[in-house]
């Protein structure tokens, strides 16, 4: 494996998956971003609680709930692996098609995706992860503010644009929109 160069140039998923695997990347629009190595002990409990739950409400669904880190291919048209410039890494995300997931992580857009901000990536989450994803046609996209216990989810609407975003305290439940009787309840998860 070796480190990506530090230049302007431009990456595709063939050049991301001979990367050194010690260091965490993801890719936009062929630009190299690196990740935290190791989330906080409090982000990884919440993230894997908020798995569990909604783990548990999908078994024998024909949807899948993946913790992160998982590869996600964010393909601009029907380009070949290879020739995709995007590739992201959520934190939680669910799938309703299996099709989309293989050896190597899931290719297309997720149904749904939850990221928990942490001070070093707070601004990629909200901006540029925002924009992948609404661009790419995840239905749901939901970031959660740990340390202000807060929750904001985007909703995609017809013309493929995020309406404005929902906003409430890590508290009570909140339903994910497009699994009906899926719920996250925070007074349990982010206790």
């Amino acid at each position: 494996m070796v480190s990506p160069k530090k230049d302007n140039e431009l990456y595709s998923y063939a050049d991301y998956i001979t990367w050194r695997d010690d260091v965490r990347y993801e890719l936009i629009d062929g630009q190299i971003h690196r990740t935290e190595l190791a989330p906080s002990v409090a982000h990884q409990m919440l993230v894997g609680e908020v798995y569990r739950c909604l783990a548990n409400q999908l078994d024998r669904s024909r949807y899948r709930a993946l913790i992160g880190p998982v590869d996600v291919r964010l393909p601009k048209r029907e380009e070949p692996d290879e020739q995709i410039d995007t590739v992201v890494r959520p934190d939680v995300l669910v799938l309703s098609n299996p099709g989309q997931l293989g050896p190597r992580g899931v290719r297309g857009a997720p149904d749904w995706v939850m990221e928990v901000i942490s001070p070093s990536t707070a601004g990629h989450d909200q901006v540029t992860k925002r924009r992948i994803y609404e661009r790419a046609g995840v239905r749901e996209f939901w970031l959660v503010h740990p340390s202000d216990r807060i929750l904001t989810a985007y909703t995609l609407n017809a013309e493929g644009r995020y309406d404005r975003p929902h906003v409430q305290l890590l508290q009570g439940s909140t339903d994910l929109v497009g699994l009906m009787g899926v719920r996250i309840d925070w007074d349990t998860v982010a206790a």
